[in-house]
């Protein structure tokens, strides 16, 4: 229960239950000693009035009918009503539902014994993992969908495949027990991102599923809501609930190709993840996704700390991975790289009366430019320049308040695209533009 106060005035009410009449008909909640059961069909409404805090409605037949006793702390202009409000997590949750799928993925490996008198021998084994998905893209007349997961999920290093990637690839839609075979498009050990393909699949073409709605992670805040939707165990597609609890942090992990470690910028949250969620998506409150799930802290001291690949980050990694295989074939990621290190200062709390939310806002400026050739060189940056917006061909421009903004964006930059920089030095403002020419090497992070 919820209280919200509208002010109404007695003829804006009368009014809108005079368009509401034929709607009144389907009240069950009605007091029999103000309802003489009369056909509404032919009645209109003739006067409203509040009655020990009930809402009263009279019909011209004189017949009344008593909306319920929900109103209170009535004024002469002025009505509080308290409002029931529909499951808001459950209709989340049920939207999430449909963009969700169960990732399962076969492997082979070689795998050496000893017998009992020490003389070795191989063996070729064959197993299973589960994870998760999220429908990024879906062409339901074809049957054709493209699918974000993490990495980790369809690769594995001990795996025979010369790409450690999983040639035996199935999803599952919520509810459903056909397997519906897909295909690997590309991927990053890097980030912790990978694209599945479904093509022309009858199953698909016939089902309920929906290409995910993204929400802009930025707006993923401290304290909103964070729901979970995966596969955890491959028991099956579940949901579990929570918050964030950290907007922007970096986590550092061992590589999935054993070289060395990995560092990953995550959102955090309290929602409990397990083994099986990997891949699949995190949700807002209003069920759009802000993030992909690829990891949790596994602790008999810590409870609930989860993380998810913001989806601001995970949406361009795949969209750069789906624009370079179609154009390249490529299976990776191509990044417009700026070739310069950045640092920040000035990083403090705000908050914003508008929105009654605290955020971190910081200043963002140029440590030192790392390539000569680099983009940053290109557009004449230099050391202890400020950073005040970026903008990536016909992407909005966005204002920097956090430095991870600044990559963020360039993930989304394509050879051609301009990238335009404000900056201010020395007290003064100016933008900066470059035409990118050419992206960084595309990297078998096998």
């Amino acid at each position: 229960m919820k209280t919200m106060r509208k002010s109404i005035s007695v003829l804006a009410l009368l009014l809108l239950l005079v368009l509401l009449v034929g709607t009144l008909a389907g009240c069950t909640a009605q007091d029999p000693t103000w309802n003489s059961g009369t056909s509404e069909s032919a009645r209109t409404v003739t006067d409203v009035s509040v009655v020990e805090g009930s809402i009263i409605v009279t019909y011209s037949d004189g017949s009344r009918v008593n909306l319920g006793s929900s109103v209170t702390n009535v004024t002469e202009n002025t009505i509080d009503v308290t409002v029931t409000d529909t499951d808001s997590t459950a209709i989340a949750a049920s939207r999430a539902l449909l963009s969700t799928v169960s990732v399962v993925c076969g492997f082979e490996k070689t795998v050496q014994y000893q017998t009992m008198f020490g003389k070795p021998y191989t063996r070729t084994e064959e197993y299973r993992s589960a994870g998760a998905g999220v429908i990024f893209a879906l062409d339901k007349t074809a049957g054709d969908a493209y699918i974000i997961t993490n990495q980790h999920v369809v690769y594995d290093v001990e795996s025979n495949a010369s790409n450690h990637v999983s040639n035996d690839i199935s999803i599952y839609l919520y509810g459903a027990e056909e397997a519906i075979p897909a295909t690997y498009v590309g991927g990053s050990v890097n980030y912790d991102i990978a694209v599945l393909k479904v093509t022309g699949n009858p199953y698909l073409r016939a089902s309920a599923a929906e290409a995910v709605t993204v929400s802009d992670s930025r707006q993923a805040q401290v304290g909103t809501t964070a729901l979970v939707v995966g596969n955890p165990e491959g028991g099956g597609i579940s949901t579990t609930l929570g918050i964030v609890s950290v907007d922007s942090e970096y986590i550092v992990m061992d590589s999935l190709n054993g070289n060395g470690t990995t560092t990953f910028r995550v959102i955090r949250i309290d929602a409990a993840v397990n083994s099986g969620n990997s891949g699949g998506g995190l949700y807002n409150g209003a069920g759009e996704l802000i993030g992909i799930v690829n990891a949790k802290v596994s602790s008999s001291s810590v409870e609930n700390i989860g993380y998810a690949i913001p989806s601001n980050v995970a949406v361009a990694i795949a969209q750069n991975i789906i624009d370079y295989h179609a154009s390249e074939g490529a299976e990776c990621v191509r990044r417009a790289m700026l070739g310069i290190s950045l640092t920040t200062s000035d990083s403090a709390m705000v908050y914003d009366e508008e929105t009654a939310m605290t955020a971190i806002s910081e200043t963002v400026k140029v440590n030192k430019i790392e390539e000569e050739s680099g983009l940053g060189a290109q557009m004449g940056l230099a050391a202890g320049d400020t950073l005040v917006s970026v903008k990536v061909g016909e992407r909005e421009t966005v204002v920097l308040t956090r430095q991870y903004q600044v990559i963020d964006e360039l993930l989304n930059a394509r050879v051609g695209d301009t990238v335009t920089l404000v900056i201010r030095r020395s007290g003064s403002t100016e933008d900066t533009t470059v035409t990118v020419q050419i992206t960084a090497d595309c990297l078998q992070d096998y």
